[in-house]
């Protein structure tokens, strides 16, 4: 049954992305705000170019403590390797990525554009939505 539910099923809006020239104090506010622990960082076109995580953002708390330097962007601290899934992957398929690593959230991609984000949530959500038996 899991197979044919699709990421499409439960992905959320993408509606909170991040620049790759925003000051890094800046997107780490707004994940703040919308209680995000990453966001994907889009170029013009609405390409994922990379992925900041709360992780990340440590990083210059570190900077700030030892050197005094607040100075990053976007760019300087996100991930350019992004770990993403197809609308059309299985909950199933999505499941085992997300075991298989310590990303919270996927950003879904289609046709090289972001479409939507998933998350644990979202799957765990698709699970109980489609009768799996928790006990």
């Amino acid at each position: 049954m899991l197979k044919s539910v699709t990421t499409r099923d439960y992905m959320t809006s993408a509606s909170i992305t991040l620049k790759p020239e925003l000051d890094i104090l800046e997107a780490a506010e707004t994940l703040l705000e919308y209680n995000l622990t990453g966001a994907p960082v889009v170029d013009e076109h609405r390409e994922v170019i990379g992925f900041l995580s709360e992780k990340d953002c440590l990083h210059v708390v570190l900077s700030a403590i030892y050197n005094g330097d607040l100075g990053d962007r976007v760019m300087d601290r996100m991930s350019n390797t992004v770990m993403s899934v197809h609308p059309d992957d299985s909950i199933a398929d999505v499941a085992e990525k997300f075991l298989k690593c310590a990303c919270r959230v996927f950003p879904v991609i289609e046709k090289n554009v972001l479409v939507g984000m998933i998350s644990r949530a979202n799957v765990l959500q698709a699970m109980e939505k489609i009768g799996v038996n928790w006990n």
